[in-house]
């Protein structure tokens, strides 16, 4: 009988992380801001006339596919946090508004409490 043993198998070599680089553009919810702003459309723009614009004025790539989906969550984001309203539609699709400033929560600042001085000893005889 032959011996059927699997091989070693070699350590697998991990490869460094390689350092984050900033994007070459803003944030996608400021690219739809501004889309939205210049577009100026009364009924609101359409998910596909900001993708068009986002592709026309900011270097974001060639992939309209992985594009489009950063899109439709920053839309769908951006409704949620009320920094965009929705027109018509339900997620990602219909026409999109610019909405009120989206509202920071202030935290309370917390109060210092006093702490009871402790009584000095008196000395007694």
């Amino acid at each position: 009988m032959a011996d059927t043993a699997a091989p070693a198998k070699s350590p697998v070599k991990k490869k460094a992380a390689k350092p984050k680089v900033p994007a070459a553009h803003p944030k996608y919810i400021d690219m739809i801001s501004a889309a939205v702003a210049s577009l100026k459309e009364r009924g609101g723009s359409s998910r596909q006339a900001i993708l068009k614009y986002i592709m026309a004025n900011y270097k974001v790539g060639n992939d309209v596919n992985s594009i489009n989906a950063h899109l439709k969550m920053a839309l769908k984001n951006g409704v949620k946090k009320g920094a965009l309203k929705q027109a018509k539609g339900t997620g990602a699709s219909g026409s999109f508004k610019l909405g009120d400033k989206p509202k920071t929560e202030k935290k309370p600042k917390a109060k210092k409490v006093a702490k009871p001085k402790a009584a000095k000893p008196t000395k007694t005889r």
